[in-house]
């Protein structure tokens, strides 16, 4: 079985990535966006950073279609134990309103 090379300078380019992501993380919390957008893009630069780290550090990306098959049944699974807390959650009565 043949290993796939990757050259360092993916290696060293995802590394920039990964800190341009730390610094906008920080630049973030320094910054009070509206409503609930505080943890949207925390969130969403913290989706980012694992996907990098997931895809290249991981080598998930020159992996093959067994693995990609593992991957996405682990999202669907954690989608699903999302949708279920949430729906708990959002019924409850003596929650604050979301946006008020």
């Amino acid at each position: 079985m043949s290993e796939h090379i990757v050259q360092p300078r993916i290696y060293i380019g995802i590394f920039l990535s990964l800190m341009v992501g730390t610094a906008l993380t920080v630049l973030a919390a320094f910054y009070d966006f509206p409503g609930p957008l505080n943890a949207v893009v925390a969130l969403t630069i913290a989706v980012i950073k694992a996907t990098l780290v997931v895809l290249f550090f991981m080598h998930v990306r020159y992996s093959g279609r067994l693995v990609w098959l593992v991957i996405v049944a682990a999202l669907l699974w954690l989608a699903i134990m999302f949708a279920i807390t949430f729906s708990d959650y959002w019924t409850r009565t003596w929650l604050p309103p979301l946006l008020g």
